[in-house]
């Protein structure tokens, strides 16, 4: 038979392996907690660093015509002779480059229809041929059904409304890339002129963007930037949405998405028999 002080020690060994382990849980319980708080401080600031990294990616630089879109969160007003342009239908797509054979040497006359009146263009096929041949294919595809002009530039030497993005957020795409056609060797795009948009990789940066010069305008890109049509009609259906400037809670004051909105609603090509 075990003695008192035998069952003192029993229960001595008891109390102490038990407190041994709530010591033990409440250290695990401390080091979890410590474990979650550095875990939450690091999404917060992976968190703001992906907020300003995408603030960034989406700026245009001065200069350029990219793919990049100024983001506006005011209501716009519509520029006189313009309805209600609808919604984006918010995708882009992936098609394959088409040949630019379908379009060399020849000419093809495209019609913008905009919530705004007909913008008509003349495409030269001898010039730009891989330009013309997928303005061709997109057109045929409906890939620009209801898609908004995304971005009007108002700068010393830049005026251009760019469209083309059937997202609406100035980065989509058509799921291929080609290069420069047709530059200028000045670098001066006249009013009137119509050409691709595209990003800083001039061998495979264009794709389904592109630019209507309002006001004679010049682009010192050494690349260039590919010139395919020109503006034959409804260029005042672009004056007066430049004349209402730039939204306000645009990326700047100058340059933007335009404040009277214009989309464009479909686009229908024929070409042109000599």
């Amino acid at each position: 038979m075990a003695t008192r002080q035998q069952e003192r020690d029993r229960a001595r060994r008891r109390y102490e392996k038990r407190q041994a382990v709530l010591t033990q849980r409440d250290s695990d319980r401390a080091r979890m907690q410590r474990l979650l708080a550095v875990i939450g401080t690091v999404v917060v600031v992976v968190g703001l660093a992906a907020i300003v990294g995408l603030k960034l990616a989406s700026t245009p630089q001065p200069g350029t015509v990219s793919s990049a879109t100024p983001t506006a969160t005011a209501s716009r007003a519509l520029a006189e002779g313009c309805t209600e342009p609808p919604a984006p239908l918010g995708t882009a797509a992936t098609l394959t480059l088409p040949d630019k054979k379908t379009a060399a040497g020849k000419t093809f006359i495209a019609t913008m229809t905009t919530n705004c009146g007909d913008i008509v263009v003349t495409l030269d096929g001898a010039k730009a041929p891989q330009a013309v041949a997928s303005f061709l294919q997109l057109a045929q595809n409906d890939y620009w059904v209801n898609s908004p002009c995304h971005r009007l530039t108002q700068t010393t030497g830049l005026k251009v409304l760019q469209c083309g993005d059937p997202t609406g957020t100035g980065t989509g795409g058509p799921g291929y890339g080609f290069a420069v056609e047709n530059p200028p060797a000045s670098g001066a795009y006249p009013r009137g002129t119509l050409a691709m948009a595209r990003t800083s990789d001039a061998q495979k940066g264009n794709g389904g963007q592109f630019f209507i010069v309002y006001g004679d305008s010049s682009l010192p890109d050494p690349a260039g930037y590919t010139i395919f049509g020109t503006v034959t009609q409804g260029l005042d259906i672009v004056d007066r949405v430049a004349a209402r400037g730039v939204a306000s809670g645009s990326a700047g004051p100058d340059d933007g998405a335009p404040a009277a909105p214009i989309s464009i609603l479909r686009v229908s090509v024929t070409e042109k028999k000599a």
